[in-house]
């Protein structure tokens, strides 16, 4: 029996949802723990995903950039309700290298790149009025330049061991395919009971 690679049916999977039309596919519930293990969940964007893991960028001093310095190791969670599909991704993250997030935050809009630099994300924040104020101050100072990557905002990368892909069945008898990592650092597949 042929090997079934996860990344590619992810691949399969990730463009049959987007197919549909839907809103942000790439949407994705990113689930940390802190030190204690007190976990937390909020939905990011996956910018990009390949046989090395998948990849999101954040503010290294929020709260998801906390605590993944403090354990280094995420659960995501992909639901695409158009299609009945569902993937959860369990594994250890890394950050990308330098020239990955600069290229990332080099595509982002103007706008988005400014706001990495005027969000003090996760923080206290007065009122509206002090963020747009900072927004402000920073279109001042970029005016006229190419916005530079902060050194508070990069990416991380989840590397995998362990992939489970769920399809909705009649009567709640769903489909469960569950890839785990192997010592050699290929893959075993096997079925679950829904």
């Amino acid at each position: 029996m042929e090997q079934i690679d996860p990344f590619k049916l992810f691949g399969e999977v990730f463009e049959e949802a987007a197919a549909t039309g839907m809103v942000e596919p790439n949407s994705m519930a990113l689930a940390t723990a802190d030190a204690e293990g007190r976990p937390s969940v909020r939905i990011v964007l996956m910018k990009g995903f390949d046989e090395r893991g998948f990849v999101f960028y954040t503010n290294l001093h929020s709260r998801k950039g906390s605590q993944l310095a403090a354990n280094p190791h995420a659960a995501l969670c992909f639901y695409w309700q158009a299609i009945n599909r569902q993937v959860r991704v369990e594994g250890d993250v890394v950050p990308v290298s330098a020239e990955e997030a600069d290229e990332y935050f080099a595509s982002r809009a103007r706008g988005s790149q400014i706001g990495a630099w005027a969000s003090q994300q996760s923080r206290q924040l007065a009122d509206r009025e002090e963020l747009l104020d900072a927004v402000h101050s920073t279109e001042q100072r970029f005016e006229g330049h190419p916005v530079p990557r902060p050194a508070h905002w990069s990416g991380f990368r989840l590397i995998p061991n362990r992939i489970e892909f769920w399809t909705a069945g009649e009567f709640r008898l769903h489909h469960r395919l569950l890839f785990e990592r192997d010592e050699q650092g290929g893959w075993r597949s096997s079925k679950l009971y829904p």
